[in-house]
């Protein structure tokens, strides 16, 4: 018998009316909650001073009946419902050198179901396991599913740590707008996930690089074929220990700039993490690959704008004709997802630039912009010699140089470091590491426990 513990249950109201909890849980479908200020959105699209700005997304969730006043169960995610089932078998813990990413997975998992009617279920806490969905459930015909990519750190100390949790619930639960899923509360999403981190915490390498990498995901589950919103959601969070993304040092990569294939345009999903936006690359992916590249560089429109380097962000540096060094990074708009590596980069590189923290490594004439940028320009900027790095940055790898190009039949070449690093790739990898071990201080890392 396996052992089981629970938590505390709040007592809630439910009303009696299915139908009147239906109308209470049903789905959003009407917008999408704006990004926070801090996401780091471009002039052009940041919203007016006479504008109505829309909740930020992971905010509270409304608890209370509009008409009655009265609390509702199951309008929020409930951490004081949690229910915890124990593993009897716990799996041996394999050393940091033998990792692969997503392949090994910790004793536990959490699962929250969501129903149109009765609202968010209790959490729980158990072993992992297989997930019973059946045929005709929504997300395998129709795509309906987000997730999200974090990670948990330990320092010297063995200290846990999760790195900036907040920015993952807002760009969760504007994803799950984005599919018409349910709203919750971000931090009481956080709370559980430290509680499952906490329980499995001794899957935390502790090695230099490695971390313990979190994939909260949603999903519909509907029983039942025709396109709409799903009345049954599950939300589970999986976690996983992974070793140093460059293992045996940094190297740089070389993009294939593709105009054949399209990873996201005006008034599409590219700006939401859904997993649909993710299979449509595999293809493209496999072309750069037969021809000797390791990454797409996605590029959009006639121009030949630049997007995102794979599943990346995407960082360009230039030097102007007084010296100045300036950081550019396309523009979020609706086509780029927002990510939360390179909101931390925009935020240490703009707080240099303004003298408000000055990083060592980055030069004092400093600036940052988010502009467009076309591949025309990127030829042009290596062949006068004002490219002086490009780079991408993600979860996974936080940053990954590149020292090439290859661009309608010729290779641009990127000027890169010795070391696989440029100038200010290196700098902002520093920080941020630091940032998320705890070796520098910063609002920015939470403790698990």
């Amino acid at each position: 018998m396996m052992p089981r513990l629970a938590l505390g249950r709040l007592q809630v109201i439910r009303s009696s009316s299915a139908t009147a909890n239906a109308l209470r849980f049903a789905p959003r479908a009407a917008s999408v909650p704006a990004l926070s200020r801090s996401f780091h959105l471009s002039n052009s699209r940041q919203v007016g001073s006479a504008t109505k700005v829309p909740p930020v997304a992971g905010g509270p969730v409304a608890g209370q009946d509009a008409m009655t006043g009265e609390t509702i169960g199951g309008a929020d995610i409930d951490p004081s419902a949690l229910e915890i089932e124990l593993t009897s078998s716990p799996k041996p813990i394999p050393p940091s050198s033998k990792l692969t990413f997503g392949r090994t997975f910790t004793d536990h998992m959490l699962t929250i179901p969501w129903n149109s009617e009765t609202g968010w279920g209790s959490p729980k806490i158990q072993p992992y396991a297989p997930l019973a969905l059946d045929p005709s459930s929504t997300v395998l015909h129709y795509a309906p599913t987000l997730f999200e990519g974090m990670k948990a750190y330990k320092n010297k100390a063995g200290v846990a740590r999760l790195f900036r949790p907040d920015k993952n619930m807002e760009r969760m639960t504007r994803s799950a707008a984005r599919l018409a899923f349910p709203d919750f509360t971000g931090e009481h999403l956080t709370t559980l996930i430290k509680k499952l981190v906490d329980i499995d915490s001794a899957w935390i390498p502790t090695d230099p690089g490695t971390s313990l990498y979190i994939r909260p995901t949603m999903i519909g589950t509907q029983a039942g074929l025709g396109v709409g919103a799903s009345t049954d959601v599950l939300l589970f969070v999986i976690a996983c220990p992974v070793g140093p993304y460059y293992s045996t040092g940094f190297k740089p990569v070389k993009l294939l700039a593709t105009t054949s294939d399209v990873r996201a345009w005006p008034g599409g999903t590219g700006g939401f993490k859904l997993g649909s936006n993710y299979a449509g690359g595999v293809v493209p992916q496999q072309k750069a690959a037969a021809l000797g590249y390791q990454q797409i560089l996605w590029l959009y429109g006639e121009e030949h704008r630049l997007t995102e380097v794979g599943t990346m962000n995407l960082f360009v540096v230039l030097e102007d004709k007084d010296g100045t060094i300036e950081l550019v990074t396309p523009p979020l708009e609706d086509m780029i997802l927002p990510g939360v590596t390179r909101d931390s980069i925009l935020s240490l590189a703009r707080a240099h630039a303004e003298g408000k923290n000055t990083l060592d490594g980055l030069p004092a004439k400093f600036k940052v912009t988010e502009r467009n940028l076309t591949m025309p320009q990127i030829v042009a900027a290596s062949k006068d010699g004002s490219l002086k790095e490009i780079f991408g940055s993600g979860t996974a790898a936080i940053v990954s140089c590149v020292d090439g190009i290859g661009y309608e039949d010729a290779l641009v070449p990127v000027p890169c470091g010795a070391d696989g690093l440029g100038d200010v790739a290196r700098v902002m990898l520093r920080e941020i590491v630091g940032r998320q071990t705890g070796e520098i201080e910063s609002e920015w890392s939470e403790l698990v426990a």
